[in-house]
């Protein structure tokens, strides 16, 4: 009886091991690289020539690349909170740049359900590094009260305009850099973060997880380290400088430093940014856990124009109209890419339409999870696998700033609402993208019946929050 029951016993482990092993297999760890303000033209395989992102370019060569993917919002916080939630913009909690003081930005609702909630309570191991900007430390929006178990970097996105901060947050800890001390730049924030990235790769190499890698780059302020700004120096002399804020009250506190090679700076951190995306993909090859890790890289919206940059001559936008803090093409299109070797095919290319509000159930997908109710999202996984995939009816957007903004596209149309602070039934200007993808040619005037349907789709996706509203909906 004894044997028998010690055959049994090792039967049972050895299911559990193998049941184990295939839970590994199909679920996935995920990896979600979030650049900053990276434009739709700013790597090398979607036209850039002024410098090459020859990782990242490898990335989509041996996965999938997205060319009709839409951020969550046209600026930071809000385009988070979509990625975080599954919601666009019209539903999701944060839905503009609100400033807390003295760090940190307005807290996500501890009723709120975040992907890392889900993937969490669901057997992932979490981390998000970089820049938060969803909940001051403490508040209930801090990242370790929406579901992630690790946090490195800044909490507060104004800080983040920095790249030689006087301290960074380990969780709850306040993390003194005293390299920074004063007037001191001896600690770039971005490859402290980058330690921290690999090490918890390295941590977690026998753990399922998910990690959020919320890169400050290529935000301004312009700054790199010298190593990479002499790579190309050469090419960009002469340079008229950038004048900043070099002391006083904004010194380190969100004012952007000046620089006096501002398009060097900025070749040198896009390269930098796609070294540390070779970094993070030769990590997961070394500890032999590639094969069961899904990588995406993507942006948070189009390209700023701050601090020094100049998107027009790097032609950051690809010919797209408009900036960041515009809903035109320019401001909230950007590239995606995502990287599956056991799973997706190379040389992929998806003309699929798609939005950060789709993340959340796509991860639910992926770990074999229920996706929660009252989401805008749909999971692209299929699309991934080469699959049949869903198609959005529609995909919507709001601003509130500059005036008030509203977006819609609905299938090739593109209607786009300005300047509704005291209208908030101001002219709708209409795109064809099918064939006028530069948004050059109003043809709203031709086609009063998709004015109507977009107009239905405006209407209907803006529920009122009591936290982010419209200016004309203040006093009503």
């Amino acid at each position: 009886m004894k044997n028998i029951l010690i055959i049994l016993t090792g039967f049972i482990l050895s299911a559990c091991n193998a049941q184990k092993q295939s839970d590994n297999i199909k679920k996935p760890n995920i990896i979600y690289i979030l650049a900053d303000d990276l434009g739709y033209g700013d790597l090398s395989l979607m036209g850039q020539s002024k410098f090459q992102t020859p990782n990242i370019d490898k990335l989509a060569e041996d996965g999938i690349l997205f060319t009709q993917h839409y951020s969550g919002s046209t600026v930071c916080a809000p385009s988070r909170s979509s990625l975080m939630t599954g919601q666009h913009t019209g539903h999701t909690f944060i839905r503009g740049n609100k400033e807390v003081k003295p760090e940190g930005q307005y807290p996500l609702d501890s009723s709120i359900v975040t992907v890392a909630e889900l993937l969490k309570n669901n057997g992932y191991t979490t981390g998000v590094f970089g820049k938060w900007g969803l909940g001051s430390p403490g508040s209930e929006g801090d990242p370790n009260k929406q579901g992630f178990d690790k946090f490195y970097g800044y909490n507060c996105q104004r800080l983040g305009h920095n790249y030689y901060p006087y301290h960074l947050w380990n969780n709850q800890t306040k993390v003194m850099l005293e390299g920074n001390a004063l007037r001191q730049t001896d600690m770039y924030a971005p490859d402290l973060i980058h330690q921290e990235v690999l090490s918890f790769i390295e941590m977690n190499k026998d753990n399922r997880f998910f990690m959020y890698y919320a890169s400050i780059i290529p935000h301004a302020e312009l700054a790199a380290p010298e190593y990479y700004m002499k790579r190309f120096r050469s090419d960009f002399s002469p340079e008229k400088a950038f004048v900043g804020t070099d002391n006083g009250r904004g010194y380190k506190n969100g004012g952007y430093a000046s620089q006096k090679e501002p398009h060097t700076a900025f070749a040198a951190m896009v390269s930098l940014l796609d070294q540390q995306v070779g970094d993070i993909r030769t990590k997961l090859e070394a500890l032999g856990i590639a094969e069961n890790t899904i990588l995406i890289f993507t942006s948070d919206n189009g390209p700023h124009r701050e601090g020094g940059a100049d998107p027009v001559f790097f032609n950051s936008n690809k010919g797209l109209r408009g900036y960041k803090r515009d809903l035109y093409e320019g401001g909230i299109r950007i590239p995606m890419i995502a990287y599956w070797p056991s799973v997706i095919k190379p040389k992929s290319i998806s003309n699929h339409v798609s939005a950060f509000w789709d993340f959340l159930p796509t991860a639910c997908e992926l770990a074999k999870i229920d996706k929660p109710d009252n989401l805008d999202g749909i999971s692209f996984l299929p699309e991934l696998k080469g699959e049949k995939q869903k198609s959005h009816d529609f995909l919507y957007w709001e601003f509130h700033e500059q005036g008030g903004k509203q977006a819609v596209r609905w299938g090739d149309w593109k209607g786009v609402r300005l300047k509704m602070k005291n209208n908030p039934n101001a002219h709708i200007e209409l795109y064809n993208l099918a064939i006028d993808h530069k948004e050059q040619n109003d043809v709203s005037e031709k086609y009063p019946e998709v004015i109507e349907k977009i107009k239905t789709i405006m209407k209907s996706e803006h529920v009122r929050s009591n936290e982010f509203s419209f200016d004309f909906e203040k006093n009503m």
